[in-house]
């Protein structure tokens, strides 16, 4: 099933299902209890939002063989994280702002899942159940800082550099989907979700071993080989197959 959060005809923020072309509402809180109503609502009709309101974004870095002009750079023996500000949230179709401090903004196209429920000290057996589902990201970065300061908090953390959506999907297989990456009309990434390092069970266990998870938090798995700069009039297209298109304009911050 397809979640979605939207702004209804009367302007209120609602959750939703997606039913083809069409929504319906949802009552209650789609992390608990909850009922749908019947899809009646043309989904061209309305404004989708980001899918969920993540308390925190936990970025894995390096989970796919990074292959640059020399050499084959390996992933790490154990996941490393760090975080993107709730306030980075866009959805799809708002534009990526460019921020004066940067000079090299890049996309890069992940998986992002979906926590269920609060979680803590995950096990393998426990896994699944603490995945509401998934969706798609882009965990844009402005690399010249990111180099310049030794890590990625301000790089990572500018307002509208974390794009999800367009919506939740909750019976995606996350073993073999293809992740690509378009700008403009020109293809810049592209994997299979298969060839991760660290599977996204090890990735929620080891996690879940240093914070609790929370309901509507966003794990972004990892981006493949092939981010590159974007510049102001841009298209970035980011697709999973098997859960849809997030697609974002880029423009300079203030204009």
């Amino acid at each position: 099933m397809r979640i979605a959060r939207f702004i209804s005809q009367d302007k209120s923020i609602q959750y939703g299902w997606i039913d083809e072309d069409r929504i319906g509402t949802i009552q209650g809180n789609p992390f608990g209890e909850y009922r749908r109503f019947e899809a009646k609502q043309k989904l061209n009709e309305v404004k989708l939002l980001a899918p969920c309101e993540p308390s925190k974004i936990i970025v894995v870095a390096h989970n796919f063989a990074y292959k640059s002009e020399k050499e084959l750079t390996p992933p790490p023996d154990y996941p490393i994280f760090s975080f993107k500000p709730s306030s980075s949230v866009i959805s799809s179709g708002e534009p990526i702002l460019l921020p004066p401090q940067s000079q090299r903004v890049e996309h890069e196209a992940e998986l992002a899942v979906v926590i269920a429920k609060k979680a803590r000290w995950l096990r393998q057996e426990d896994v699944q159940d603490a995945i509401f589902g998934y969706t798609i990201a882009n965990d844009v970065t402005a690399r010249d800082l990111e180099i310049r300061d030794g890590h990625s908090s301000r790089a990572k953390g500018f307002d509208t550099f974390c794009p999800l959506g367009p919506w939740i999907e909750t019976e995606f297989d996350p073993s073999d989907a293809i992740i690509s990456c378009n700008v403009n009309s020109s293809m810049r990434q592209m994997a299979s979700t298969r060839d991760m390092h660290f599977t996204i069970d090890r990735l929620l266990m080891f996690i879940s071993s240093v914070m609790t998870l929370m309901p509507g938090d966003i794990v972004l798995t990892g981006t493949p080989n092939g981010s590159s700069t974007l510049e102001a009039g841009d298209v970035v297209t980011v697709n999973i197959a098997g859960i849809g298109n997030l697609v974002n304009p880029v423009r300079v911050a203030g204009n």
